[in-house]
C-alpha cells in the first residue's frame, strides 16, 4: 500500500493556536491560565470547544463576538507567525518526495484565503464551510478523497485529535496519523482510542521518515 497524498488538519497541526486562545482570554477578561484550564476540562469531558465560552459568558454568540473583536481592532485571525516551525521544512521535504499535499480542517470560508496567503507548498486548501461537511463527519473525508483523486487507502490524514481526525479518517479508509501536540493531542493521546492511529508522531519533522518506514514495513508490503 503506497501513500500518494497527505492532508493536514489546521489547528495545532499547521497552526499554533496559543495566541488565538490567549486573545479570547483577554477579550473575556480572564487570565490566560484560567481560560486554558477551563479549556482543558472541556476537552477532558468531550465537549465542544465552544463550551469554554459558555462557562465565562452564558449565551455566548461567536459570530457577534468576533464582529465586536474586529471592530475593536483585535480580529480573531491568524497569520504566518502562528505557523509551527516544523511545518514548512516538513511540507517541503514531502513535496520533494513526490506527495500530493493538502491542508483541510474545520474552519470558516474566510480561512481559505488566509491559509493560501501563508504560501505553504501545498496543492489543496479546503475548509469545512466550503466543503459543506464538518469533521468528524465521514463526508468531510470523502470529499478529500474526491479532491485528491486517489483511492482512500493511498491518502493519509494528519491531525492532533483522536475524535475529529484519527477515528473518522480511519473509518473513511484513509491512513490516520496522530500528531501528539496541543491540548487535544496531549489529553486525547492518553485514551485507548489513540491505538487506532496507524502512525504516531510528536513533531511533523518525524513524518517523512515515518512514512518511509511504513511503506517498507512487511505488513504494508503484504
Amino acid at each position: 500500500m503506497t501513500v500518494r497524498a497527505i492532508f493536514f488538519d489546521i489547528g495545532e497541526t499547521i497552526l499554533n493556536e496559543s495566541r488565538v486562545w490567549c486573545r479570547w482570554a483577554d477579550w473575556l477578561g480572564v487570565s490566560p491560565l484560567t481560560f486554558l484550564a477551563v479549556l482543558g476540562s472541556v476537552i477532558e469531558r468531550n465537549e465542544s470547544h465552544l463550551q469554554v465560552f459558555e462557562v465565562f459568558r452564558p449565551g455566548f454568540d461567536l459570530e457577534r463576538e468576533e464582529a465586536a473583536m474586529a471592530a475593536a481592532g483585535t480580529p480573531n485571525t491568524f497569520d504566518a507567525s502562528d505557523v509551527y516551525a516544523d511545518v514548512l521544512p516538513t511540507l517541503s521535504a514531502l513535496k520533494r518526495d513526490g506527495y500530493l499535499l493538502g491542508v483541510a480542517g474545520n474552519q470558516p470560508a474566510r480561512a481559505e484565503r488566509l491559509i493560501h496567503d501563508l504560501g505553504l507548498p501545498v496543492d489543496f486548501v479546503a475548509v469545512s464551510e466550503t466543503l459543506r461537511a464538518i469533521k468528524p463527519s465521514l463526508d468531510f473525508f470523502r470529499r478529500l478523497v474526491e479532491m485528491a483523486g486517489f483511492p482512500a487507502e493511498e491518502i493519509a490524514y494528519v491531525g492532533d485529535r483522536i475524535d475529529n481526525d484519527v477515528l473518522p479518517a480511519r473509518a473513511a479508509g484513509m491512513l490516520p496519523i496522530f500528531l501528539r501536540r496541543g491540548p487535544w493531542g496531549i489529553i486525547q493521546g492518553r485514551r485507548p482510542e489513540a491505538a487506532h492511529a496507524r502512525l504516531v508522531i510528536d513533531s511533523l519533522l518525524q513524518l517523512p521518515q515515518a512514512l518511509k518506514d511504513y511503506a517498507e514495513s512487511p505488513q504494508t508490503r503484504n
